[in-house]
């Protein structure tokens, strides 16, 4: 059931009535605003006399001819002759005698001006609450709408730079592109002009071996014996000379002009471009190949050597991705290979690392699109590991073996007449402290002697370090 509106009903029309409503003898005067009665001056007096009444609001009647009618009596709508003077608690609603003696007979019911005070301040609470958020709201529908004026300006203000900075960089990739164009018409003409001038100098090579062969046939068809022989020194001098000049069986440039979208070409007009014009193609046959242990290398140990990739001057290519390729197999196991890391260093270089398994002799080989570079295919020696020397650093055997004359100093040298003392200056001695177990001087060398024998094991037993 739909709750009645009581001020449309209040407003709905119904005149006001002029006299008082408990009396109804009197004038109206002023009415309870608590109460919604009108009353006479006499009534007024006894409404706040009375203990129950006495706290109510009371107001001169003309001072509420503005307010709305909410102040008049309301009916019930079950029975329309009976005013709604008490309120149901149980039932949160407004109800006439006859509904407390009906339907509400057993809820708790009280008079209206009786809880008006509970109810109304908890409504005008949540009334505060409510208006605090609409307040709240307001605030932030204007930051909101202020929060839009500042976007839509940034929006502008950021359309204007990227229109000035998409303006510029379309102004610098137009110079770019005219400067390019421009590289690639000169460097055009210099290879036409290089090829016009290869061009004229064999013609003229070919016009002048032409004349001496028409000549030379001429010559050895129609001249006599006599003419020939006293002719063919300068006939054979002239084709002799013509021979010994060289040219280029190839044509003096190629037409390796690339153009390189990816490579960084600067700035212009402050801007980064990219782009380049790329003349220089890589040549195998003038790529070379460096590093100290080109040709040696020791067993699990990781070693390489350096690509270097030239163009057809012989000039360092000084930029990278090419296609390089190599191979590490072993000279007498076929199926074993060593795979070898390779590091593009951008800059026309190329380093190679690898680390060999087994010991033996390897055939390298380095291509360069699917050509051998210079020194491709080369020999590749690795070496057992590092052999660590057996015994003390001393400093020669006849010392270290306690006096026998039959030692032998690792180095090769003997003593004339056997052992007559310490035997540093005997012949073959390095002069230092050494390695006497293989003869090495150098404290960190590798040790090179085979296995020692018992009688050089006893004597390395009692090698003292001086």
């Amino acid at each position: 059931q739909l709750t009645p509106d009581y001020l449309a009903l209040s407003s709905g029309g119904a005149a006001v009535a002029a006299g008082c409503d408990l009396c109804a003898e009197g004038a109206a005067a002023r009415r309870c605003l608590t109460c919604g009665a009108d009353l006479c001056l006499f009534c007024c007096q006894a409404h706040r006399r009375q203990k129950k009444t006495a706290s109510h609001t009371v107001m001169e009647l003309e001072n509420t001819k503005d307010c709305s009618q909410a102040g008049k009596p309301l009916f019930c709508p079950s029975h329309p002759t009976e005013e709604l003077r008490l309120f149901c608690e149980q039932c949160d609603q407004p109800v006439c005698r006859d509904c407390v003696a009906d339907r509400h007979r057993q809820h708790p019911c009280d008079f209206t001006g009786n809880v008006i005070h509970r109810h109304g301040d908890a409504l005008r609470e949540l009334l505060k609450s409510t208006q605090q958020h609409m307040g709240t709201l307001e605030d932030v529908l204007g930051q909101i709408d202020d929060m839009g004026s500042a976007v839509r300006s940034r929006a502008e203000a950021v359309a204007t730079e990227i229109c000035l900075f998409a303006g510029g960089y379309v102004k610098a990739i137009g110079e770019h592109r005219d400067r390019l164009l421009k590289q690639l018409e000169a460097l055009k003409v210099q290879k036409e002009n290089l090829l016009h001038l290869q061009k004229a100098q064999l013609q003229q090579l070919l016009l002048d071996m032409r004349t001496g062969v028409e000549f030379t046939e001429r010559l050895l068809t129609s001249g006599s014996d006599l003419e020939i022989l006293i002719t063919k020194g300068v006939v054979a001098s002239r084709l002799a000379r013509l021979n010994s000049i060289a040219y280029n069986t190839h044509p003096s440039v190629d037409n390796g002009i690339q153009f390189s979208p990816q490579e960084k070409a600067g700035q212009c007009c402050g801007y980064e471009v990219f782009g380049a014009i790329l003349n220089k193609v890589v040549d195998p046959a003038r790529c070379t190949l460096h590093g100290e242990d080109l040709h040696s290398a020791r067993q699990n140990q990781l070693t390489g050597f350096t690509l270097l990739c030239n163009d057809t001057t012989g000039e360092r290519m000084g930029r990278g991705g090419e296609a390089v390729q190599v191979t590490i197999t072993h000279k007498d196991k076929k199926d074993c290979a060593v795979k070898p890391t390779m590091c593009d260093n951008s800059d026309g270089t190329y380093r190679i690392s690898y680390s060999p398994e087994e010991p033996g002799l390897y055939t390298v080989c380095v291509y360069v699109k699917g050509q051998h570079v210079q020194g491709s295919p080369f020999t590749l020696m690795v070496k057992n590991k590092f052999r660590e020397h057996q015994g003390v650093f001393h400093c020669c055997t006849f010392c270290s073996s306690g006096g026998q004359k039959a030692a032998r100093c690792a180095c090769g040298g003997t003593m004339p007449g056997g052992y007559q003392g310490c035997g540093h200056g005997h012949k073959g001695h390095p002069g230092c402290p050494h390695w006497s177990c293989c003869g090495q001087v150098k404290e960190s060398s590798e040790c090179l002697g085979g296995p020692p024998s018992d009688t050089l094991q006893r004597g390395l037993l009692r090698t003292v370090a001086l």
